[in-house]
């Protein structure tokens, strides 16, 4: 697995709405996926605060392009569950979202992801997430 191919599994298996976004891959592991969020107007709500809708668009990408890296191929999956706690406002920094696959099994996928701020590195929002493997 390198940066490029899960770079482009942003173009061949994610909706145009979510290829909007722009998200770029920063690194992984072989545990762990990176992405950056970047911030901009059109992501961001009054006072200049990253909408939630977005972390989450962005937080549910991450976990499948760790499920990718994990598996070392796309497996078609779905979200069964998703959990999340924002923690505090996120304004004027790009995001970075880290998924961590927990556990992969056969039928379901668990998973953790943190978004922090790039420039401050503060926890915004932490989520759980459960995926059915198709």
């Amino acid at each position: 697995m390198n940066t490029d191919t899960l770079q482009a599994a942003l173009a061949d298996y994610f909706a145009p709405w979510v290829q909007a976004l722009a998200l770029k891959v920063e690194s992984f592991t072989a545990e762990s996926v990176l992405l950056r969020l970047p911030q901009g107007d059109q992501l961001s709500r009054v006072g200049g605060m990253l909408c939630g809708q977005a972390m989450m668009a962005a937080a549910d990408s991450a976990m499948v392009l760790a499920l990718i890296n994990h598996f070392g191929e796309f497996r078609p999956c779905t979200t069964v569950q998703f959990s999340s706690s924002f923690l505090k406002p996120l304004s004027a920094q790009d995001a970075l979202i880290e998924a961590k696959v927990v556990r992969a099994g056969k039928a379901l996928a668990f998973g953790e992801i943190d978004i922090r701020g790039a420039r401050d590195g503060k926890s915004v929002c932490r989520a759980s997430t459960t995926y059915a493997l198709l």
